[in-house]
């Protein structure tokens, strides 16, 4: 059996390296396809293999249809918005993606974001400090969770809402309050910190009401998907209010016009950075070929995200 590593932007050697050994080690076949340029090359690589693993790489229906083979997909990361979940569930192909391997980083990016945007950008100018401020977690999985100790640890005041978590013991053991409300939330938070996936009850769900809501001075921190803005509703409070400010790690489709609009209250990330640390490449890689070999060879079925 045949494992395909796909992925434009390829993983660290190191990452690469461990990968070869799991892989190799179960005695599965690994191909590698790194740096490609095109769809057809990746339409190729896949026609023969079992298994996939990839970065942001995009797994659409039709390559779905041209791996004749495939029995698996492992995203490389938390998100997996960039695999046709409907086409590979209707070809049986068991689709998985690698929760928790990424957190640290993430949430290490998130703290680093709001104090670039508390420090004016890190231009002269007097500045403010996160200590005593309301952070507020919109979605309080593995990255959230994270955000919100390290915010503790900086002396910040904690909130978070989820609506998939309902025992409120979750919140109490890490010092969080539990908000009842998305819009109780955003009313409270000086830093929104955005965790919630791009889905279709999300998808432009944040926007100029939740934007206005804000207190005086706040911040809007996105290193979650950019489809959850609603773009130009946010655009329209910023117009309104000088005091908002917008930082993501998902540059908007409209992110010149923020720029010439909003000068130094928004910044977007020139690419998606959140998982990009040494670490983070490593963990997600390894625990990829992990779940690959796993599910090809025992039929484990852990994180699959298309029961």
């Amino acid at each position: 059996m045949k494992v395909l590593v796909a992925t434009e932007k390829p993983f660290a050697k190191k990452a690469v390296d461990g990968i070869k050994e799991i892989i190799e080690g179960a005695g599965l076949e690994l191909v590698l396809l790194e740096k490609y340029t095109d769809k057809a090359q990746l339409l190729e690589a896949v026609a023969d293999v079992e298994g996939i693993i990839i970065r942001s790489d995009k797994i659409t229906a039709e390559v779905i249809a041209a791996a004749k083979n495939l029995k698996i997909v492992v995203r490389a990361g938390a998100g997996y918005d960039n695999v046709d979940l409907a086409a590979a569930t209707e070809r049986g192909v068991v689709v998985m993606n690698t929760p928790g391997q990424n957190s640290n980083a993430v949430a290490e990016l998130a703290l680093g974001m709001m104090v670039y945007m508390a420090r004016n950008q890190f231009n002269p100018g007097t500045g403010s400090e996160l200590q005593g401020k309301t952070l507020a977690i919109h979605a309080y999985g593995n990255v959230g969770r994270l955000v919100g100790l390290k915010g503790k640890a900086l002396g910040m005041n904690v909130i978070a809402y989820d609506p998939f978590i309902t025992d409120e013991a979750v919140f109490e053991r890490d010092g969080v309050k539990k908000m009842n409300s998305v819009a109780e939330l955003y009313a409270a938070a000086d830093y929104l910190s955005l965790h919630i996936p791009a889905t279709a009850e999300t998808k432009g769900s944040i926007g100029y009401e939740l934007a206005m809501s804000m207190p005086k001075g706040a911040t809007l921190v996105n290193t979650a998907r950019k489809e959850v803005i609603n773009e130009e509703g946010l655009m329209k409070a910023m117009e309104e209010r000088e005091d908002l400010k917008y930082i993501t790690d998902v540059a908007p489709e409209m992110k010149d016009a923020y720029a010439e609009k909003f000068g130094k209250r928004y910044f977007g990330t020139p690419k998606k950075m959140g998982a990009e640390t040494a670490e983070a490449n490593i963990n997600a890689g390894l625990a990829a070929a992990r779940q690959t070999v796993g599910y090809l060879k025992e039929g484990i079925t852990k994180f699959q995200v298309n029961k």
